[in-house]
């Protein structure tokens, strides 16, 4: 049986997924998550063989939710969902060890494939992206993408980010992540001192910018 995690904050999303995948004989979808943290947890809980993981998902991005994935169970293959083609997107969807991605424009069409694809260990990317990746390396940006103001962030920091960025008060992050107050604004002024920023508008512009969260 391939255990399959899927992960997208929208039910809706996910129960077209389910429907999708459970058609196929010998599949079954071991775990569905709301958002990037549940993600996490439930891959540890579960262990899929592929985890379905949207980009776009509140209190914990699916980027960073694949890099911890990945780092604690690598035998689990991740599939990025997304509406986003950007190359830069895509190579530091690579960088976290994700190997597959799926456009949502594409889904009905490519899940299935895909899924088959990253259960045999083989990577995958739909045309689209391909022809993304292509592109830049033929205009000469084969080399690693260098976001060098995100790449001064601990893990922690970046979830701190995105839950700032998220309207969510220092207390209430103290509490979600179990950490002391005065610990949490200690990250805070880490953050806004590595990132050269001045006001919690600005480290909202960045997050946006960097897409550790979506407009």
């Amino acid at each position: 049986m391939l255990r399959i995690l899927l992960a997208d904050d929208h039910d809706i999303v996910r129960r077209g997924l389910k429907d999708l995948l459970e058609q196929h004989v010998g599949w079954q979808v071991c775990a569905e998550a709301p958002n990037g943290r549940a993600a996490v947890e439930l891959a540890l809980q579960h262990r899929p063989h592929v985890a379905v993981v949207d980009l776009s998902m509140p209190e914990l991005n699916g980027l960073e939710a694949t890099r911890r994935i990945r780092q604690s169970l690598p035998e689990t293959e991740v599939l990025i969902f997304t509406m986003h083609e950007s190359e830069e997107l895509i190579r530091e969807v690579l960088a976290a060890g994700a190997r597959g991605y799926l456009l949502k424009s594409d889904a009905v069409r490519q899940l299935v494939p895909a899924v088959e694809s990253l259960a045999q260990r083989k990577p995958f990317f739909a045309g689209r992206v391909s022809e993304v990746l292509l592109d830049g390396f033929l205009k000469g940006g084969h080399a690693k993408f260098d976001r060098p103001m995100a790449e001064r962030l601990t893990s922690r920091e970046r979830e701190i980010v995105q839950l700032l960025a998220e309207g969510k008060s220092n207390k209430q992050i103290a509490k979600l992540l179990d950490l002391s107050v005065k610990t949490v604004e200690t990250h805070r002024a880490t953050v806004m001192r590595k990132l050269e920023l001045n006001s919690l508008p600005d480290l909202v512009r960045f997050a946006i910018r960097t897409q550790i969260i979506q407009p």
